[in-house]
Protein backbone atom coordinates (compact mmCIF):
# COMPACT_ATOMS: atom_id res chain seq x y z
CA UNK A 1 0.00 0.00 0.00
CA UNK A 2 2.80 2.58 1.20
CA UNK A 3 4.24 1.85 -2.76
CA UNK A 4 1.05 2.59 -4.11
CA UNK A 5 0.63 5.64 -2.33
CA UNK A 6 4.25 6.69 -3.24
CA UNK A 7 3.82 6.49 -6.84
CA UNK A 8 0.66 7.83 -6.77
CA UNK A 9 2.13 11.43 -4.94
CA UNK A 10 5.07 11.27 -7.27
CA UNK A 11 2.45 11.01 -10.20
CA UNK A 12 0.66 13.65 -8.93
CA UNK A 13 3.18 16.16 -8.43
CA UNK A 14 4.71 15.45 -12.33
CA UNK A 15 1.49 15.39 -13.84
CA UNK A 16 0.64 19.27 -12.21
CA UNK A 17 3.99 19.99 -13.02
CA UNK A 18 3.71 19.57 -16.65
CA UNK A 19 0.57 20.77 -16.77
CA UNK A 20 1.14 24.29 -15.14
CA UNK A 21 4.58 24.31 -17.43
CA UNK A 22 2.19 24.19 -20.59
CA UNK A 23 -0.09 27.15 -19.48
CA UNK A 24 2.65 29.07 -18.86
CA UNK A 25 5.12 28.32 -21.21
CA UNK A 26 3.58 26.55 -24.24
CA UNK A 27 5.49 23.36 -25.10
CA UNK A 28 8.49 24.52 -24.63
CA UNK A 29 7.04 25.15 -20.75
CA UNK A 30 5.58 21.84 -20.62
CA UNK A 31 8.89 20.28 -21.54
CA UNK A 32 11.37 22.60 -19.29
CA UNK A 33 8.42 21.21 -16.28
CA UNK A 34 8.67 17.51 -17.62
CA UNK A 35 12.57 17.44 -16.78
CA UNK A 36 11.90 19.81 -13.56
CA UNK A 37 9.29 16.82 -12.40
CA UNK A 38 11.74 14.30 -12.57
CA UNK A 39 14.31 15.80 -11.08
CA UNK A 40 11.75 16.35 -8.16
CA UNK A 41 10.90 13.18 -8.15
CA UNK A 42 14.11 11.58 -7.77
CA UNK A 43 14.78 14.40 -4.95
CA UNK A 44 11.81 13.40 -3.28
CA UNK A 45 12.57 10.13 -2.92
CA UNK A 46 16.34 9.99 -2.24
CA UNK A 47 16.65 13.24 0.08
CA UNK A 48 12.64 14.23 1.32
CA UNK A 49 14.14 13.49 5.09
CA UNK A 50 16.78 15.83 4.45
CA UNK A 51 14.97 18.31 2.89
CA UNK A 52 12.10 17.89 5.87
CA UNK A 53 15.07 18.51 8.96
CA UNK A 54 16.67 21.35 6.83
CA UNK A 55 12.83 23.09 6.36
CA UNK A 56 12.74 22.83 10.50
CA UNK A 57 16.15 23.41 11.05
CA UNK A 58 16.85 20.34 12.85
CA UNK A 59 19.82 19.94 14.69
CA UNK A 60 21.92 16.44 15.41
CA UNK A 61 20.78 15.48 18.90
CA UNK A 62 24.41 13.77 20.46
CA UNK A 63 23.66 11.27 23.29
CA UNK A 64 25.56 13.58 25.84
CA UNK A 65 22.50 16.12 25.42
CA UNK A 66 19.52 13.31 25.57
CA UNK A 67 20.58 10.48 27.62
CA UNK A 68 17.52 9.60 28.68
CA UNK A 69 16.23 10.06 24.35
CA UNK A 70 19.35 8.07 23.40
CA UNK A 71 18.12 5.11 25.79
CA UNK A 72 14.75 4.85 25.10
CA UNK A 73 15.22 4.35 21.47
CA UNK A 74 18.08 2.27 21.55
CA UNK A 75 16.06 0.09 23.73
CA UNK A 76 12.98 0.01 21.61
CA UNK A 77 14.94 -0.49 18.40
CA UNK A 78 17.10 -3.13 19.76
CA UNK A 79 13.78 -5.14 20.86
CA UNK A 80 12.31 -5.01 17.69
CA UNK A 81 15.47 -5.64 15.63
CA UNK A 82 15.68 -1.68 13.71
CA UNK A 83 18.87 -0.06 13.36
CA UNK A 84 19.06 2.70 15.57
CA UNK A 85 17.69 5.80 13.87
CA UNK A 86 19.28 9.37 13.56
CA UNK A 87 18.13 11.81 16.01
CA UNK A 88 17.58 15.62 15.85
CA UNK A 89 16.19 17.92 17.76
CA UNK A 90 13.98 21.44 17.38
CA UNK A 91 14.68 24.24 19.06
CA UNK A 92 11.65 25.15 19.96
CA UNK A 93 8.76 25.06 23.26
CA UNK A 94 6.16 23.57 21.34
CA UNK A 95 6.40 19.97 22.61
CA UNK A 96 5.97 17.43 19.31
CA UNK A 97 8.06 14.91 17.61
CA UNK A 98 8.00 13.31 13.93
CA UNK A 99 9.83 10.57 11.82
CA UNK A 100 11.05 10.53 8.56
CA UNK A 101 13.09 8.19 6.02
CA UNK A 102 12.58 6.36 3.24
CA UNK A 103 13.46 2.85 5.09
CA UNK A 104 14.47 1.99 8.48
CA UNK A 105 18.26 1.61 7.63
CA UNK A 106 17.57 5.91 6.82
CA UNK A 107 15.61 6.72 9.25
CA UNK A 108 15.52 9.90 11.47
CA UNK A 109 13.44 10.92 14.47
CA UNK A 110 13.23 14.58 15.57
CA UNK A 111 12.03 15.83 19.23
CA UNK A 112 11.15 19.18 20.04
CA UNK A 113 13.06 21.27 23.29
CA UNK A 114 9.77 21.43 24.69
CA UNK A 115 9.17 17.89 24.34
CA UNK A 116 11.98 17.06 26.85
CA UNK A 117 10.45 19.34 29.41
CA UNK A 118 7.12 18.60 30.28
CA UNK A 119 7.40 14.40 29.68
CA UNK A 120 8.07 11.94 32.33
CA UNK A 121 9.76 8.64 31.23
CA UNK A 122 6.57 6.60 30.60
CA UNK A 123 5.52 9.67 28.45
CA UNK A 124 8.46 10.14 26.23
CA UNK A 125 8.66 6.17 26.07
CA UNK A 126 5.47 6.57 24.37
CA UNK A 127 5.79 9.28 22.11
CA UNK A 128 9.26 7.91 20.85
CA UNK A 129 7.43 4.25 20.54
CA UNK A 130 4.86 5.80 18.23
CA UNK A 131 7.69 7.17 15.99
CA UNK A 132 9.57 4.42 15.94
CA UNK A 133 6.57 2.50 15.08
CA UNK A 134 6.18 4.90 11.85
CA UNK A 135 9.52 3.78 10.94
CA UNK A 136 8.99 -0.12 11.26
CA UNK A 137 5.66 -0.24 9.61
CA UNK A 138 7.31 1.95 6.53
CA UNK A 139 5.26 4.87 6.80
CA UNK A 140 7.64 7.36 6.77
CA UNK A 141 8.67 7.23 3.32
CA UNK A 142 4.98 8.24 2.26
CA UNK A 143 5.37 10.76 4.58
CA UNK A 144 8.89 12.16 3.82
CA UNK A 145 7.85 12.50 -0.36
CA UNK A 146 4.71 14.19 0.58
CA UNK A 147 6.22 17.18 2.86
CA UNK A 148 9.19 17.75 -0.05
CA UNK A 149 6.34 17.53 -2.43
CA UNK A 150 4.43 20.22 -0.54
CA UNK A 151 7.53 22.30 -1.69
CA UNK A 152 6.93 21.77 -5.25
CA UNK A 153 3.62 22.80 -4.93
CA UNK A 154 4.18 25.84 -3.25
CA UNK A 155 6.33 27.07 -6.84
CA UNK A 156 3.36 26.40 -8.93
CA UNK A 157 2.29 30.29 -8.07
CA UNK A 158 5.47 31.39 -8.07
CA UNK A 159 5.98 29.85 -11.31
CA UNK A 160 2.37 31.58 -12.60
CA UNK A 161 3.51 34.68 -11.43
CA UNK A 162 7.23 34.69 -13.26
CA UNK A 163 5.06 33.61 -16.21
CA UNK A 164 2.13 36.84 -16.01
CA UNK A 165 5.37 39.22 -15.12
CA UNK A 166 7.40 38.05 -18.38
CA UNK A 167 4.67 38.08 -20.72
CA UNK A 168 3.52 34.09 -20.79
CA UNK A 169 2.48 33.09 -23.68
CA UNK A 170 2.94 35.85 -26.18
CA UNK A 171 6.05 34.50 -28.30
CA UNK A 172 3.75 31.65 -29.60
CA UNK A 173 2.47 34.56 -32.25
CA UNK A 174 -1.45 34.89 -29.80
CA UNK A 175 -2.63 38.22 -29.87
CA UNK A 176 -1.74 39.97 -27.20
CA UNK A 177 -5.88 40.17 -26.04
CA UNK A 178 -5.86 36.02 -26.30
CA UNK A 179 -2.33 35.69 -24.42
CA UNK A 180 -3.62 37.86 -21.48
CA UNK A 181 -6.46 35.94 -21.32
CA UNK A 182 -4.77 32.48 -21.35
CA UNK A 183 -2.26 34.06 -18.58
CA UNK A 184 -5.45 34.81 -16.50
CA UNK A 185 -6.69 31.59 -17.05
CA UNK A 186 -3.77 30.13 -15.76
CA UNK A 187 -3.67 31.94 -13.31
CA UNK A 188 -7.28 30.96 -11.60
CA UNK A 189 -6.46 27.53 -12.74
CA UNK A 190 -3.37 27.15 -10.55
CA UNK A 191 -5.50 28.91 -7.69
CA UNK A 192 -7.72 26.41 -7.76
CA UNK A 193 -5.18 23.71 -8.09
CA UNK A 194 -2.83 24.14 -5.58
CA UNK A 195 -4.79 23.60 -2.40
CA UNK A 196 -6.32 20.62 -3.94
CA UNK A 197 -3.19 19.50 -4.47
CA UNK A 198 -2.31 20.00 -1.30
CA UNK A 199 -5.52 18.39 -0.28
CA UNK A 200 -4.70 15.40 -2.48
CA UNK A 201 -1.51 15.10 -0.16
CA UNK A 202 -2.98 14.85 3.18
CA UNK A 203 -6.45 12.83 1.72
CA UNK A 204 -3.36 10.46 0.75
CA UNK A 205 -1.48 10.03 4.31
CA UNK A 206 -4.92 8.28 5.89
CA UNK A 207 -5.60 8.93 9.40
CA UNK A 208 -5.83 5.21 9.89
CA UNK A 209 -1.84 5.43 9.73
CA UNK A 210 -1.77 7.31 13.53
CA UNK A 211 -4.27 4.73 14.77
CA UNK A 212 -1.77 2.17 13.57
CA UNK A 213 1.07 3.51 15.05
CA UNK A 214 -0.69 4.30 18.60
CA UNK A 215 -1.55 0.84 18.73
CA UNK A 216 1.82 -0.58 17.69
CA UNK A 217 3.79 2.17 19.88
CA UNK A 218 1.43 1.10 22.70
CA UNK A 219 2.08 -2.69 22.57
CA UNK A 220 6.33 -2.22 22.44
CA UNK A 221 5.95 -0.05 25.72
CA UNK A 222 3.27 -2.55 27.12
CA UNK A 223 1.71 0.54 28.62
CA UNK A 224 -0.98 2.52 26.54
CA UNK A 225 -1.76 5.02 29.30
CA UNK A 226 1.52 6.68 29.14
CA UNK A 227 1.02 7.32 25.23
CA UNK A 228 -2.50 8.46 26.02
CA UNK A 229 -1.33 10.94 28.98
CA UNK A 230 1.89 12.34 26.53
CA UNK A 231 -1.00 12.97 23.40
CA UNK A 232 -3.32 14.72 26.28
CA UNK A 233 -0.40 16.74 27.32
CA UNK A 234 0.76 17.38 23.62
CA UNK A 235 -2.60 18.37 22.63
CA UNK A 236 -3.00 21.17 25.30
CA UNK A 237 0.55 22.60 24.51
CA UNK A 238 -0.24 23.18 20.93
CA UNK A 239 -3.44 24.75 21.25
CA UNK A 240 -1.51 27.21 23.62
CA UNK A 241 1.28 27.53 21.26
CA UNK A 242 1.28 26.43 17.80
CA UNK A 243 4.56 25.77 16.27
CA UNK A 244 6.27 28.48 14.67
CA UNK A 245 7.14 28.37 10.66
CA UNK A 246 4.74 24.97 10.69
CA UNK A 247 3.52 24.53 7.14
CA UNK A 248 -0.21 22.53 6.70
CA UNK A 249 1.40 20.20 3.98
CA UNK A 250 4.08 18.73 6.44
CA UNK A 251 1.72 18.82 9.79
CA UNK A 252 0.92 14.93 8.85
CA UNK A 253 4.63 14.01 10.06
CA UNK A 254 4.05 14.97 13.48
CA UNK A 255 2.45 13.19 16.56
CA UNK A 256 -0.33 15.69 16.86
CA UNK A 257 -1.15 18.63 14.36
CA UNK A 258 1.60 20.69 15.13
CA UNK A 259 -1.53 23.93 13.90
CA UNK A 260 -3.69 25.61 15.45
CA UNK A 261 -7.17 23.90 15.66
CA UNK A 262 -9.40 25.96 13.95
CA UNK A 263 -12.71 24.64 12.13
CA UNK A 264 -11.01 24.45 8.49
CA UNK A 265 -7.66 22.99 10.12
CA UNK A 266 -9.84 19.91 11.87
CA UNK A 267 -11.65 19.29 8.87
CA UNK A 268 -8.99 18.69 6.61
CA UNK A 269 -6.61 17.61 9.14
CA UNK A 270 -4.98 14.04 8.64
CA UNK A 271 -5.00 13.01 12.54
CA UNK A 272 -7.37 11.96 14.23
CA UNK A 273 -8.95 13.41 16.85
CA UNK A 274 -6.67 13.19 19.86
CA UNK A 275 -9.82 12.24 22.27
CA UNK A 276 -10.17 9.31 20.30
CA UNK A 277 -6.55 8.59 19.83
CA UNK A 278 -6.58 8.30 23.90
CA UNK A 279 -10.17 6.24 24.36
CA UNK A 280 -8.71 3.54 22.06
CA UNK A 281 -5.66 3.62 24.08
CA UNK A 282 -7.25 3.15 27.27
CA UNK A 283 -9.52 0.98 26.02
CA UNK A 284 -6.17 -1.47 25.14
CA UNK A 285 -5.26 -0.92 28.46
CA UNK A 286 -8.66 -1.71 30.80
Amino acid sequence: MNVFKTGLLLSVLTVLLVFVGQLIGGAQGMTTAFIFALVMNLGSYWFSDKIVLAMYRAKPLNEAEAPQVYRVVKEIAAREGMPMPKLYWLPTVTPNAFATGRSPKHAAVAVTSGLLEIMNEEELKGVLAHELSHVKNRDTLVMSIAAAIAGAISMLASWARWGLMMGGNRGRGERNNSGAAVQLVAMIMIAILAPLAAMVIQLAISRTREYGADATGARITGNPQGLASALEKLDRAVHAHPLEGANPATAHLFIVNPLRADVFTKLFSTHPPVEERVRRLRAMAA
